[in-house]
């Protein structure tokens, strides 16, 4: 029809240009890297811990992948955020990148540029597909020598519970926030000797991390009565986290069977 617009090729060149500015470049390479973070560094926010591994990683001269959008950043995936104040002994972080590296060329690199209080423990390539899933982690602190039979008592009465009801609270506020079972959350609960510390033990709380989320060391710690350590200035670690496929399909989803009774073996030794 004489003078209709040709809607077709108007629109074509738009297209293909829209098309040019959204072309997504994929990385060709993960990395899965172990890492502890202590000293000074335990009090530093997770915000501020993730513009420190930004920093740390322009500094290696690591060919990361960058996110898309107005202000790309390093593909960097932390596994579970850490606490403020709490020493993470063996944290997972993931990085994406865009040339091929070997494990240990990463390790050496990170290794070189850490700054106090970072660590860094093992590297390993793992499928670009595959995402870190945290199903369990444990958080430990010391133990006086005074509070342990007592402790061996409750840790015994709580493990043999069907259920342990808190009122969950928002944190630096006494007002209740809701009514939750802990019970199904707790995996074990563990005591080590500590060498070279006479007279003291460590405590170690391993949970469930599901859907819904996990328990809070301070509400296990107030279902043993010590909730007062952490007041007295005793320093909490996150001693390790267990993510679901590096575990043993057996494993995975349970665990207060498989380890159920353990804390008096460990006692025992």
């Amino acid at each position: 029809m004489p003078g209709a617009p040709n809607t077709q090729s108007r629109g074509a060149a738009p297209s293909n240009e829209r098309a040019a500015r959204t072309e997504v470049k994929h990385p060709v390479d993960k990395a899965r890297i172990r890492f502890r973070k202590g000293g000074a560094l335990r009090l530093l926010s997770h915000h501020d811990l993730m513009r420190t591994f930004e920093r740390l990683l322009r500094r290696c001269e690591l060919p990361f992948h960058y996110s898309q959008g107005f202000h790309p950043k390093p593909r960097l995936i932390f596994a579970l955020s850490l606490p403020l104040g709490v020493i993470g002994c063996e944290e997972v972080v993931e990085l994406e990148l865009d040339e091929i590296l070997s494990p240990e060329e990463i390790h050496a690199r990170l290794s070189r540029q850490a700054p106090p209080g970072l660590e860094f423990l093992s590297v390993r390539r793992i499928p670009i597909t595959v995402n870190a899933q945290v199903c369990r982690l444990a958080y430990a602190l010391p133990v006086p020598a005074e509070r342990l039979p007592e402790l061996s008592r409750r840790i015994a009465d709580v493990l043999a519970a069907p259920a342990c009801w808190i009122d969950r609270r928002r944190p630096q506020s006494r007002q209740a926030e809701r009514r939750i079972d802990l019970r199904p959350l707790l995996v074990d609960l563990l005591i080590y000797p500590l060498r070279g510390l006479s007279g003291t033990a460590k405590l170690e709380m391993v949970l469930r991390l599901t859907s819904t989320g996990t328990a809070r060391p301070d509400e296990v710690l107030g279902l043993l009565g010590l909730e007062d350590l952490l007041d007295a200035g005793a320093v909490l670690e996150r001693s390790r986290l267990e993510l679901h496929d590096e575990l043993p399909p057996s494993e995975v989803g349970g665990g207060s069977e498989l380890e159920k009774g353990s804390h008096e073996k460990r006692n025992a030794d």
